[in-house]
């Protein structure tokens, strides 16, 4: 561990639960990179993610942005594809992107947008785009013939939050750079959407844990129960 990791473990009480609030405080004060860091959530849920009935995912539009520049490939033709254009895209294309990614190993772009007549073809890519998390879901709405709204969504900070093999939800919601109101506001409006989220056949405590870092800094535990 670095010299700066040491520092900041030292002016957190890992014993304690903070409220939200008191955590985002905590996090930017031992944000001390010289960038501007990015704060992760983190949410330990009480449910099985090896059961379909439990899975939890979803997606939520930050109301102050992720702070990220995201760079949107739309792999659509005809109409749609210049509805993308339109809308901002960066890429814009159909065999030729999916021949660049296939034989280039091209990854130049952070989501990838697809009209539900396009995924065969996407679909094909599945064991490279997947592990990146780059794979198109019409449960996260970037499979959809509302190319011109999914874009907009995008860029406007729309992120997913999703169970990982163990029950795990990371989230990013924001930067150092943000203060601690937006910041507040933003993982506000994750944790909503994440208890709201809760399967019908998830029993006992859905939250198991809680808890907020920098990229740089240790994690912070949070009590979110006390907000």
């Amino acid at each position: 561990m670095g010299k700066k990791y040491v520092d900041a473990l030292k002016k957190i009480d890992k014993t304690k639960q903070y409220d939200m609030a008191e955590a985002i405080e905590k996090a930017l004060e031992i944000a001390t990179a010289k960038f501007d860091e990015t704060l992760e959530l983190h949410v330990k849920l009480g449910v099985d993610s090896r059961h379909a009935d439990q899975q939890v995912r979803g997606v939520v539009v930050l109301p102050n942005g992720t702070g990220k520049t995201v760079r949107v490939l739309v792999i659509a033709k005809g109409a749609k594809a210049d509805e993308a254009t339109a809308a901002g895209a960066d890429f814009v294309g159909a065999e030729e992107y999916i021949e660049k990614i296939q034989k280039e190993n091209w990854f130049g772009f952070d989501v990838l947008i697809t009209t539900p007549d396009m995924m065969g073809l996407v679909g094909r890519m599945g064991k490279l785009l997947g592990p990146k998390g780059l794979m198109p879901n019409p449960k996260s709405g970037t499979v959809t013939m509302d190319v011109a709204k999914a874009i907009s969504d995008v860029k406007a900070g729309k992120v997913e939050y999703r169970v990982d093999k163990q029950s795990i939800c990371h989230v990013i919601f924001g930067k150092k750079s943000f203060g601690k109101e937006k910041l507040l506001e933003n993982v506000t409006t994750v944790m909503d959407a994440i208890i709201k989220a809760k399967p019908a056949a998830a029993k006992g405590t859905y939250l198991k844990s809680v808890a907020i870092a920098t990229t740089m800094g240790p994690g912070i535990k949070v009590n979110y129960r006390a907000n």
